[in-house]
This record gives C-alpha cells, structure tokens and sequence, in this order.
C-alpha cells in the first residue's frame, strides 16, 4: 500500500516555520552559544548586526552576553558559509569548517589561475600556523608574511583554519581583523566529512527548514550533489510546495499555525532571513527586495518585520531609531515599532 501523500506547505506555513526556528517569533531565554546553534550561526561581516540580531532573538540579551562568549570561547567567529564571516557556537564551528573545506579550497584553486598549488598552500599554512603558535596575528602581519600577491589571509585561511578572535570583531572594536589558528583557540577538530556534512544539513534546517536540496546547498556554499549522499542517510520528513518541489525537514521541527500571530522585529544587516535561500517563505516581498538589496547595499538595508514580513527600514541616527516604512501602516503597527525601536535605541546607546 502506497504512503499517504506529503503535506502541503503554503508561503504562510513556511513563514511561521521560519520565524520560529530563527527565535523571531517567540524570543527565548538561552544562552548565546545555544541560541546559534538553534539559528544555524549569524552572519558577521559587520560586528554590530550580530548584537542586534541576537538581541531581537533572546530575552534580556545585552551587549557584554556576547563579547564575554567570545572572550570565553564559548563562540567562534569564522570565515564559513559562501566564504563570509559567521558567528557559530564553538561546538558548531569544526563540523561546519570540515564539512565545506574540500568544496572551498577547490573552488579558490579554480578562480585563481596562476596561483600556488594546493601543496604550495598548505606549506605556506604551515608556515603561518608556526608564526602563529598559540597567539595571534594581525591581518596585515600575516599578509605581509605571506608576501605573495593575491594569496594574502583569505587564501591562506582554506589551507589552515583561522578565527578572529577578539578584542577584534567586538561592539567595542568592530574591525574583525585579528586572526588565531582555529586548532589553538578552540578545541582540536575531531569530526569526518559525512559527520560533518549531516551536521550541517541539520543545523541549516533547525534554523531554515523545512527547505529543498539546493536551499540547503546554496546556504552552505555548495553544491546540491555535496549534500545528497548525507541527505539519504538522515532520517528526515517529507512535504511539498505549492508548485509541488520537495521539501526536506527534522522530525519534530516546529510547524506553528499559519495564522500565529507574529511580533514587530527589527533585523540588522546581513541577516540571513532575508537572502535568497528563504524566497519560499515571503519573509522578504519581491516588490520590496530592490529597496532592500542594490548594487549599492549588497549587504542589505537594517529592515524591520510587521506580521512576519519586512515592511520598512531603518536606522539609528541621534540616538534614535529612525523608522521608513515601505507603505501605510495600521495605528496598531506602528506603536508597537515606536515601542520596540525605544527599546532598540536604548540597546545602542548602552542603557
């Protein structure tokens, strides 16, 4: 006898799954390391989204919870996912790095014609992870160390695993140029390619699923046939689109009501909410994503969410947050964004 047909997911019930598992729906109170990994990591090109995108996310959060986890080591910052920079718990960070690392390092080999060899790298990383031992070194040091061309810290960092690790890349001190060998700062890796690649596609789908096979890709930086042989060992659930695509999800992961009702938020830049491995969920509507996304603002526009979808912009200017709405929004909307930006304010000034 056939297996009863997967269900039927509308944009709606993808946005109140996505809203949930991203902490935006209901904020919660744990710890920032916990909370990272319940959202698949954050990303941070620039320190200060971080911060708002955790205090929109966690109950009571404050500045120091954050920069006392880095100093701690309790959470990593990295160049990961597409080859950005993302925050991740310290027990995320391994699995993630081993899991992309062969894909990344190939990619680079093919982008830079006439550049050193895989081996040349890797005796250019030992040389760096000795200059390095169990200290740090600036940006600029070590592409001066490196001395050649367009290897520099990016390319070099495929080859041995590097993290910024702070006073950089704080609140306090926003340029993230600080750099320590992965392998000293946290614990040593000890995880095999199909372990980490399942616990990747499980950390992408607590935090943005349930999503397809190239989702889950795009998200990590790879391609669809890198994620399919983990995708048939995981025991996963099953649905369908509208459109009829499949769909992949954790047993268990919340599928909230469609009709729940969802708070204001206020998203930073960067948020991964709004990137194109979500369009499913209507997080973002097409007709506003031009004035969310140019050539000018690749990173995004800071956007604020009324009932789960992005409505507007805004920034902090005089010590006030300044809301632009993209349309006309309802009284009730709009004290609750004037609520919610005080609030907000207050978390830049320090309050």
């Amino acid at each position: 006898m056939a297996g009863a047909a997967p269900r039927t997911l509308s944009e709606r019930d993808l946005n109140r799954a996505l809203l949930a598992r991203q902490l935006l729906l209901e904020q919660a109170r744990i710890t920032v390391p916990r909370a990272l990994e319940r959202i698949g990591g954050v990303q941070a090109q620039y320190a200060p989204s971080v911060y708002i995108g955790l205090w929109s996310r966690l109950e009571r959060f404050e500045r120091d919870d954050l920069t006392r986890a880095l100093e701690r080591r309790t959470v990593a910052q990295g160049t990961l996912m597409r080859a950005t920079i993302h925050l991740v718990s310290a027990r995320d960070y391994w699995p993630l790095a081993v899991a992309i690392r062969r894909s990344r390092r190939e990619s680079w080999l093919r982008g830079h014609r006439g550049a050193p060899s895989a081996r040349e790298m890797a005796a250019l990383a030992r040389r760096l992870r000795r200059q390095l031992g169990d200290g740090s070194l600036r940006r600029a040091d070590i592409d001066r160390l490196l001395g050649r061309g367009s290897v520099g810290t990016n390319g070099v960092g495929l080859w041995l695993d590097l993290v910024r690790v702070p006073p950089s890349g704080t609140w306090e001190r926003r340029r993230a140029d600080l750099y320590a060998a992965a392998d000293a700062w946290l614990d040593p890796p000890d995880v095999r390619l199909e372990e980490a690649t399942e616990h990747l596609i499980r950390g992408y789908l607590r935090g943005f699923g349930p999503a397809s096979q190239s989702e889950i890709a795009d998200w990590a930086g790879l391609r669809a046939k890198d994620v399919a042989p983990a995708l048939k060992r995981l025991r996963l659930r099953r649905f369908r689109t509208e459109g009829g695509e499949e769909l992949l999800d954790l047993p268990r992961a919340p599928l909230p009501d469609p009709e729940t009702p969802a708070p204001v938020r206020f998203l930073p830049t960067w948020d991964a909410t709004l990137l194109a491995h979500t369009r499913r969920t209507g997080i973002l509507p097409e007709r506003f994503r031009p004035l969310v996304f140019d050539t000018k603002t690749p990173h995004s526009m800071a956007t604020f969410l009324v009932d789960g979808v992005v409505a507007g912009t805004w920034r902090y200017e005089r010590e006030r947050v300044q809301l632009e709405p993209f349309e006309r929004l309802d009284p009730s909307s709009r004290r609750e964004l004037g609520q919610e930006a005080e609030r907000l304010a207050a978390f830049h000034a320090g309050r």
